[in-house]
């Protein structure tokens, strides 16, 4: 087990989105009690942390990260009774818990934004960012941004006639951190998690935090680019290094792993600060890296030039919620998924495993008018399958999303029986790390 100030360094995390990980109740949808249940598979596997996708209160528009209550659980996973179960049984196993952190926006439902679109006189009217423009909706927009899901990052509001910016769905209307009131209450999230014992935070597209209160045009090359590709305020900085000063507040590392969507290492590497922003920031080169040994190698080599300076350490991730699994992306083939664990498990850094990859898991298929996540990103969200029979160990044969084709023979039950599958491989390479201070560190 990993030294517990250092454990992210030298650990290995295991995503869980929980809406797809075990269905406790027969709803068709994963829940924080069947996350409990397989606490100690997680433990049997050798994974030193947890990282939950967002289990708050929402109305679901971005499956979680449309947040309506921060300090609640949504009755679809389950209750804070729950959570602080699944708390106590990963702590018990020797597992740290990470929690999802959505500071950019939240909910059109949140309590924050219902009073803010209320009045041009609210209290909370500059908690989110407003800006007057053309008259009515089909108006100029105050700048030329896109929204990641497609179309502009504006929306007309007729009650109070301004626009508001989401940089995501309109149900996801940005915050206003240049407003002290609301990085006091950010901050507030996160003391009231750190209070339940949670060990640390992903944030969610956090480099959007820092804004140029003039909020700028993007140049005409750039203009039809969403800006969480490009957006690069030194605002941020700033704000991460007092994000950081909370975390320090309590005994013991409580790291938070930065989402940074800027593609380049050397572009990465500041938000590292001088130890005193992010402790980890994703590095998602990887992802977008075509199966040849020579590419693998630039890439990494890559990324410890950009980091060596500043001694920042890295993260390494093939899979996450968000893009096509990476043995889809390598054709299907079992091999390339075992190569690429090898690789992924050795590197110097802390890699992160998304819930399925140590079975050799794929997308699930899936025609257009099946899919129902903004994004289209729901192939790579299949139920993960714990056995060989049709409900997959599920309590319910027709869970929220598909099951993935090869589920009857990919399955946790079945892997675990043959000690030459593809999940032992996983489970000896993650002994061998724990074992070799030079893997580890």
């Amino acid at each position: 087990m990993s030294d517990p100030e250092t454990w992210w360094r030298e650990g290995v995390v295991y995503q869980i989105y929980p809406r797809s990980f075990l269905d406790s109740d027969g709803d068709g949808v994963g829940d924080l009690a069947g996350i409990t249940d397989r606490v100690g598979y997680l433990s049997w596997l050798g994974v030193d942390a947890i990282w939950l996708s967002p289990v708050y209160r929402s109305p679901m528009a971005d499956f979680g990260y449309d947040i309506s209550d921060h300090c609640a659980i949504d009755p679809v996973f389950g209750t804070m009774a729950d959570m602080d179960q699944l708390i106590a049984a990963s702590h018990d196993a020797g597992l740290k818990v990470m929690l999802d952190w959505v500071p950019n926006h939240t909910s059109d439902q949140h309590p924050w934004f219902v009073e803010s679109r209320s009045s041009r006189t609210s209290p909370k009217r500059d908690w989110y960012v407003w800006r007057d423009g053309g008259g009515g909706p089909d108006g100029a927009r105050p700048n030329n941004w896109v929204a990641s899901f497609g179309g502009k990052a504006w929306t007309w509001d007729d009650t109070t006639e301004q626009w508001y910016l989401h940089n995501f769905l309109p149900e996801q209307p940005d915050l206003n951190w240049g407003h002290p009131d609301v990085e006091q209450a950010q901050h507030d999230v996160l003391r009231f998690w750190l209070d339940r014992g949670i060990d640390g935070f992903r944030a969610d597209v956090v480099h959007l935090i820092g804004k140029d209160p003039s909020l700028p045009d993007l140049p005409d090359d750039l203009a039809e680019i969403p800006p969480v590709a490009v957006h690069d305020d030194p605002l941020t900085h700033g704000l991460l290094r007092r994000i950081r000063k909370v975390l320090d507040e309590r005994d013991g590392d409580r790291p938070m792993v930065g989402e940074v969507n800027l593609g380049r290492p050397d572009l990465l590497a500041p938000y590292y600060g001088d130890g005193d922003e992010l402790h980890l920031v994703f590095n998602f080169t990887l992802q977008w890296q075509p199966w040849t040994a020579p590419g693998w190698a630039k890439m990494v080599e890559r990324a410890e030039r950009a980091f060596a300076p500043n001694g920042a350490w890295p993260v390494w991730v093939l899979s996450n919620h968000d893009v096509v699994r990476h043995r889809t992306r390598y054709g299907g083939s079992e091999g390339r998924a075992r190569v690429a664990a090898v690789v992924l498990l050795t590197l110097r850094g802390t890699p992160f495993i998304y819930a399925g990859e140590e079975i050799g898991a794929q997308d699930v298929e899936l025609a257009d008018d099946e899919r129902i996540d903004p994004g289209g990103r729901d192939g790579c969200r299949s139920p993960l399958a714990w056995t060989p029979d049709p409900g997959h160990g599920w309590n319910t044969e027709r869970p929220w999303l598909p099951f993935e084709g090869n589920a009857a023979a990919a399955n946790v039950e079945t892997l675990r029986k043959d000690e030459t599958s593809i999940l032992w491989l996983y489970r000896n390479l993650l002994a061998a790390r724990r074992a070799s201070p030079a893997l580890r560190r």
